[in-house]
């Protein structure tokens, strides 16, 4: 595991690019503090280099890099695993291919020399690499099928820079960056940015499942994709014992190649399904006692450690548990938040890095049930989706609006619970009549015509998420359900937040259901086998259930939800109002005062629980503050 850089310079020698990459190596530390690397050179009138951060968990004898191929023609950077780096390697060598170190990094430049870019599509992992072929004269920068590992990257006329965070890039670019309306509108929307947008204008990211080409000569790029998406995929002729079986052989194989490591490795521990399955798996595979690490919390609402204590006494793990409390996240909340680089509101960031801190006290990897209720079908709002189908079949849009009236003052809460009440309204709220239900849904922050209210005009944007509407219209199925969610919520959130809080501590995550070959084989399934009736991930349960206590399983879990509602009116309040003074908000341009003073007046005075808006609209000025106005 580590973070890469690179630029590709026209208007620069070796020598700045190489202080350019100290730079950027230096931003990301945290990433790989055992050690770095640098490679630099001249191609025609172009000046362009590498650079890596390293946390050694493979080969940590010999696994420095850059690595060079024999002929001194191709070299690499990689952040990442590579799962199935054994299997390739022996494929490699019966094919009379040497090799100098025992690293996974080393497999990726011999696959390429093999199969050239083709062979990006037999990694079983997840990474972001990059690869120089001088004979070529080109440069190709690859992330891995689910978007694991980030990749940022900006161009103009003269430059080419990337790297595995925004920080680096934004300390070598040239020109000041001006604020994204899409990317600023998807973040209000979503309360994160999915690839490939940012919240800079000039910035992108690489997209899951994707490589880019660069002609290192006149810095003209193309976008690949890696493995192609088997759209429409027929579901196989398969009993459900049978299905079953292959789950649970699937689940366990992924979690064995996943525990691969020349380091102490234990699990996250939530008490959940996913990560109670993953965490006995890799019980099962040692032949010692694992570390188990979990988090609670001192509001009882929001705490769940009972279930985390019923696995590990049923595997016997060295379990170790942290209570915490608003003084915790108060603490390290500046360090949590700027981290991400640009706005990002999933408040289970929070606790996230929190467990990873006090994990990598211990261990420097750890397994995640993190991809579950993707590959699974695990969310509330798969369910709705099929009854907002239902719903629109026999409610008429003009009664459904009239509805939507009376509701809102009936299901209005004053105190950040996240209840029947509020689950309610998030369905009633997300209901569409033209086919747009899901992408309604998955918006957590503010929906379109909320959002219209607080932006000034010119910030406005009418067409934010059209882009991946394009890519799935009118979503209807389970299984478009889930592709819309990896595409966006799982990328653009959750790995981002698993990402960057592990790393900020130098620890590795690793996520045993996301896997290509599991991925492909839920799709494949018929849909009632991941939910039947009101039965989430049933299979997966079913092909766990006779490991754990009768009904474990079956219990309902809360997340990892903090209850950030409460902390605005009390540890945050006044950084909050700060953020709401009328001279600061005129100064920024972008929000319009009075639909802002009374979207947190109204929270704060218990007139309206706005938690997740206000928590939306706390985290972007405090991205904006820092990096505009500090």
């Amino acid at each position: 595991m580590c973070g890469i850089n690179g630029i590709i310079a026209k208007n620069k020698n070796i020598h700045q690019i190489q202080e350019n990459l100290e730079l950027m190596n230096e931003r990301i530390f945290h990433r790989g503090p055992d050690e770095d690397g640098f490679f630099v050179d001249n191609i025609g009138d172009a000046a362009l280099g590498f650079a890596m951060r390293r946390l050694s968990i493979i080969d940590l004898s010999s696994g420095k890099q850059p690595i060079f191929s024999d002929d001194q023609q191709k070299v690499i950077v990689f952040n990442g695993e590579i799962y199935n780096y054994r299997e390739l390697k022996e494929e490699l060598i019966s094919a009379g291919y040497h090799f100098h170190t025992k690293s996974d990094t080393e497999v990726i430049l011999k696959l390429y020399e093999k199969y050239g870019t083709d062979g990006f599509k037999k990694l079983d992992g997840m990474y972001g690499f990059s690869i120089l072929d001088k004979s070529k004269n080109k440069i190709f920068i690859a992330r891995d099928f689910f978007g694991e590992k980030p990749l940022y990257y900006f161009a103009d006329e003269n430059n080419f820079i990337w790297g595995s965070e925004l920080k680096s890039l934004t300390s070598v670019i040239p020109s000041k960056l001006s604020i994204s309306n899409t990317g600023l509108n998807l973040f209000f929307q979503l309360t994160y940015i999915p690839a490939p947008f940012s919240i800079y204008e000039n910035v992108r990211k690489l997209e899951a499942n994707s490589f880019l080409e660069i002609d290192v000569q006149n810095l003209d790029f193309k976008i690949h994709q890696i493995s192609e998406s088997q759209k429409n995929q027929k579901k196989i002729e398969i009993g459900f014992e049978e299905a079953k079986r292959k789950v649970r052989n699937l689940v366990e194989k992924s979690v064995n190649s996943r525990s691969v490591s020349d380091v102490p490795i234990g699990t996250f521990l939530s008490g959940g399904v996913d990560s109670s399955i993953v965490t006995w798996s890799l019980s099962k595979d040692l032949d010692q006692k694992i570390n188990t690490f979990s988090i609670g919390f001192e509001k009882k609402s929001f705490d769940e450690t009972d279930r985390s204590q019923t696995i590990a006494k049923l595997i016997n793990s060295n379990h170790h548990e942290f209570i915490i409390g608003e003084k915790d996240f108060a603490e390290n909340l500046d360090e949590i938040l700027l981290n991400f680089d640009e706005p990002f509101a999933d408040s289970s960031a929070l606790p996230s890095f929190l467990v990873a801190q006090k994990t990598s006290q211990h261990v420097k990897v750890a397994l995640t049930g993190d991809g579950g209720d993707e590959v699974f079908g695990g969310y509330n709002k798969y369910l709705i989706g099929k009854i907002n189908q239902r719903y629109t079949n026999f409610i008429s849009e003009k009664s459904h609006n009239k509805l939507l009236k009376i509701s809102n003052h009936f299901l209005a809460q004053k105190e950040d619970k996240r209840g029947f009440k509020f689950k309610v309204k998030k369905a009633l709220d997300s209901i569409s009549y033209s086919g747009d239900f899901f992408y309604n849904i998955v918006k957590l922050g503010f929906q379109k015509n909320d959002l219209d209210k607080i932006l000034k005009t010119n910030y406005i944007s009418d067409n934010s998420v059209e882009y991946y509407k394009s890519k799935l219209q009118k979503p209807k199925s389970l299984t478009d359900f889930r592709e819309v969610d990896k595409m966006m919520s799982l990328e653009g959130d959750m790995l981002v937040k698993v990402d960057r809080t592990s790393m900020l501590t130098s620890l590795e995550s690793r996520a045993p259901f996301l896997n290509k070959e599991i991925w492909e084989f839920t799709k494949q399934l018929p849909e009632k086998y991941l939910i039947n009736g009101n039965s989430k991930k049933h299979i997966l349960k079913k092909a766990f259930e006779d490991v754990f206590p009768n009904g474990f399983l079956e219990k309902s879990k809360k997340g990892f939800g903090v209850p950030v509602g409460d902390w605005m009116k009390s540890g945050l309040k006044e950084e909050l109002l700060s953020y709401v003074q009328k001279s600061k908000i005129e100064e920024q341009n972008i929000f319009n005062f009075n639909e802002i003073l009374r979207l947190v007046d109204n929270h704060l005075n218990g007139i309206q629980d706005n938690a997740f808006k206000v928590w939306t609209f706390y985290c972007f000025q405090k991205w904006y503050f820092q990096t505009y106005l500090k």
